[in-house]
């Protein structure tokens, strides 16, 4: 598993609460950044940050979609307790599809606190930049944020020399005014970036100079966001608050690796298998890079596995709050500064088909065992991570009792969180669902590897699936 890190120096800082930048992107994934390895792209500022802080390789998402993932994030609790397991408001029910959604819950309900409403107490103020996602009412002013802009679920520009196609410089002026006006209290500022989901586009000089990118306008609106990161950062250093900042980098899922709208390419999560909408590893990790210095040792990487749902109840130790009760997340704060990180299995419940080609299925992760349970057929399928991180090879026929015991366990789990099950579906189609699901599984695109016919082939199911989800 992970290797530890020396415990960081801890300057003294005169009793002063560390304040807290916390960046998330949309579909954003696990391979996109220089640190992480990709070559393609140019994040300088980002890569910058990881060599400042510490980076994560098994950094997951509460879900592997929108909505649900931040729902798990701001609450601290499991999407599968919060009823409220897929993007918001969900997609229709299909014939192509064996089974039923549940009807998913339509906001996150203000008899459950989100993070505002906990820094508050602990004598915080809090600001949304961005996307929210998890409801019209009750929304995020409602739940406790301070100052709030701009909350839809989606925003698009005209890229131009002060602005990216996103609004990313938008949003990071916005974020800059709300520190600057409050740098002189402990202050959470939460970014909500709307990049990279699609549609996107970026500057025409920008996606000329990534042209040799595997996608070279996704590889310009990367850079883009590179440097309003590093706007950030350069401003915390301008005003002397870096010392004295939590700054957490990280995506809601995974990235698409489908074709979906007008795009026919996105990116890749190689070697991980499938991507956003997915229970799969490209779907569910995500990059996570933290810095606070002298706390957080700086240039390390981790492998210890961490969930989304684990920043409520970790931040709040961070900062010397109350760690509340009742919470699925547990806090990471003890192997952030340098100690031991918690060893626990990680569980998820994802009861819907996908505009991505994801099927309804749960999943656990045990060590280096991964357990994937489809919920519309009698199948589990077992990875073992440490020597097949594309999941490749189902090794479930080679280990019954293991695979019986996950399933248990996960089953256990899902009682235990009040999760809502799949019915069958009366007017299933059993020959569109084989064309979408079957006839060419999804899943096992890999972008990065592959040739023209499978190319023509993903491209003929994407049309597939959009009939499919116009007919629902």
């Amino acid at each position: 598993m992970a290797t530890e890190a020396k415990q960081a120096d801890k300057p003294e800082r005169a009793g002063t609460p560390p304040n807290i930048v916390f960046i998330l992107c949309d579909d954003l994934g696990v391979n996109d950044l220089g640190c992480y390895g990709r070559t393609d792209h140019c994040t300088p500022h980002l890569d910058r940050l990881a060599a400042q802080g510490m980076r994560f390789t098994s950094a997951y998402a509460s879900q592997a979609i929108c909505s649900a993932s931040r729902a798990g994030l701001l609450t601290g609790l499991n999407p599968a307790r919060l009823h409220l397991t897929t993007f918001l408001p969900g997609r229709p029910n299909a014939p192509s599809q064996r089974v039923l959604h549940p009807e998913i819950a339509m906001q996150i309900p203000l008899t459950v606190k989100t993070w505002p409403r906990f820094f508050k107490e602990a004598g915080y103020v809090s600001g949304l930049i961005g996307k929210w996602h998890v409801g019209g009412k009750p929304g995020p002013k409602e739940h406790g944020f301070d100052f709030v802009y701009r909350t839809g679920d989606a925003k698009n520009t005209v890229p131009s020399e002060t602005e990216g196609g996103k609004a990313e410089y938008e949003l990071t002026r916005e974020t800059l005014g709300f520190i600057e006006a409050n740098r002189s209290r402990p202050f959470v500022a939460y970014l909500g970036h709307y990049t990279p989901h699609i549609p996107y586009t970026a500057r025409p000089a920008l996606i000329e100079k990534n042209r040799h990118a595997f996608e070279p306008v996704y590889a310009a609106l990367i850079e883009t966001l590179d440097d309003t990161v590093g706007m950030l950062m350069a401003k915390l250093d301008e005003w002397g608050l870096a010392d004295n900042t939590i700054f957490v980098f990280t995506s809601d899922n995974g990235g698409l690796h489908v074709p979906e709208g007008k795009h026919e390419r996105v990116t890749h999560n190689t070697p991980y298998r499938a991507g956003k909408g997915y229970t799969y590893e490209g779907g569910q990790r995500v990059p996570l890079i933290v810095r606070w210095p002298g706390r957080v040792p700086s240039d390390f990487a981790t492998d210890a596995p961490v969930n989304n749902t684990d920043w409520l109840p970790t931040l709040l130790e961070l900062v010397g709050a109350s760690a509340p009760t009742g919470l699925d997340g547990i806090s990471f704060a003890n192997g952030l500064t340098g100690g031991e990180f918690p060893q626990r299995k990680l569980f998820w419940h994802f009861p819907h088909y996908t505009n991505q080609g994801g099927r309804p299925s749960g999943a656990v992760r045990d060590g280096n065992w991964l357990l994937i349970e489809k919920y519309d057929e009698d199948k589990a399928e077992l990875y073992d991570l440490s020597r097949d991180a594309g999941e490749t090879h189902d090794v479930a026929e080679d280990q019954p009792e293991r695979v019986a015991a996950l399933r248990s366990e996960l089953d256990a789990w899902r009682q235990a969180n009040g999760a809502q099950a799949n019915t069958p579906n009366p007017d299933c189609d059993e020959r569109r669902f084989q064309a979408l699901y079957e006839d060419m599984d999804p899943s096992l695109f890999d972008p990065l590897t592959a040739d023209e016919a499978e190319w023509t082939r993903i491209q003929e199911w994407r049309k597939g699936m959009n009939a499919a989800i116009q007919s629902g």
